[in-house]
């Protein structure tokens, strides 16, 4: 594994690159290349390398990016770090599949997408956008920014009840905008949590997914990103996907609305397959059942030469 920079809108992104560990797939325009990113607020070290490193034993090489703002890489010029924008997240994507295709050893026309969780939304959205994007694999995807925030289609559990949660996440949203336009420093709300704690996602998942988080992780996000939420929408592009795309959906997620995934399903049509699996949200990070492999033998059938 090695660690790349790239340039993203003026800023320098950071990423991994993973070698593909056979050769099945390469050709003599390269091997296929698998662009992963991470979900809401984390890092690339926060659970991804496991899916990477599999992808990477079945032939592809593999670039793991952290958005602009998290983890290695920069922020935008004049903006605060750990702030969750899906317009610039997409545009990190667009970013990294260019630094991809531009590289020797890729075969420029077998480029596949991975996200999960805010990330799955994502490479719905860019493979909308880039008609030339080989494969999609998203799993426990954010569809439907609208959606998560209302709780409509979301599977509840009593475990992450918390009344009082919203009323403290919109002070510090309304806070937050107000630093925003006067350019001072962010409100910032932690991301996971215990119930009770002020965390955006809290309960028992998000507790122990904070186990698989890693050193460049930070606990916090600035509060005006919540109000972005409600205007990614990747459902709504669905419809413009007609590559290959593998939905992994958990039946009882409590953060993403499973019933949005398979909305996307029908709006891709033919091209997408559904993998569910009765499991949470974060159980998805351990590659629950045979999600894992699951993945893997989609990307070498749908990559091969």
């Amino acid at each position: 594994m090695q660690t790349v920079t790239f340039p993203s809108h003026g800023s320098r992104c950071e990423a991994w690159w993973v070698e593909a560990a056979v050769d099945d797939l390469t050709t003599a325009a390269g091997a296929p290349c698998v662009v992963m990113a991470h979900g809401f607020g984390t890092t690339r070290d926060s659970g991804l390398l496991p899916f990477a490193e599999r992808f990477a034993a079945v032939g592809c090489h593999v670039l793991v990016l952290d958005y602009r703002g998290f983890g290695g890489s920069e922020a935008p010029r004049g903006r605060p770090r750990q702030d969750v924008d899906h317009r610039r997240h997409r545009e990190d994507y667009h970013a990294a599949v260019a630094f991809a295709r531009a590289r020797d050893d890729v075969d420029a026309a077998r480029i596949a997408l991975w996200g999960t969780s805010y990330s799955g939304g994502h490479v719905v959205a860019v493979a909308a956008q880039d008609p030339s994007i080989a494969a999609v694999v998203s799993q426990g995807a954010a569809m439907d920014g609208l959606a998560v925030l209302t709780g409509k289609g979301r599977v509840r559990d009593p475990a992450t009840r918390d009344p009082a949660k919203a009323r403290r996440v919109l002070r510090a949203v309304a806070a937050d905008a107000v630093r925003a336009v006067t350019r001072r420093d962010p409100v910032m709300i932690p991301l996971l949590g215990e119930v009770g704690s002020g965390a955006l996602m809290s309960g028992p998942g998000a507790v122990e997914f904070t186990a698989l988080t890693g050193p460049s992780f930070r606990n916090e996000m600035c509060a005006r990103g919540v109000a972005r939420i409600a205007r990614n929408r990747p459902v709504r592009l669905a419809g413009n996907v007609r590559c290959p795309t593998l939905l992994v959906v958990a039946e009882h997620d409590e953060i993403a609305p499973p019933g949005v995934m398979l909305e996307v399903a029908r709006r891709i049509g033919p091209a997408a397959e559904v993998a569910s699996y009765d499991c949470a949200h974060f159980a998805l990070y351990r590659g629950v059942g045979d999600s894992l492999d699951r993945q893997a033998a989609f990307l070498a059938r749908v990559l091969a030469p």
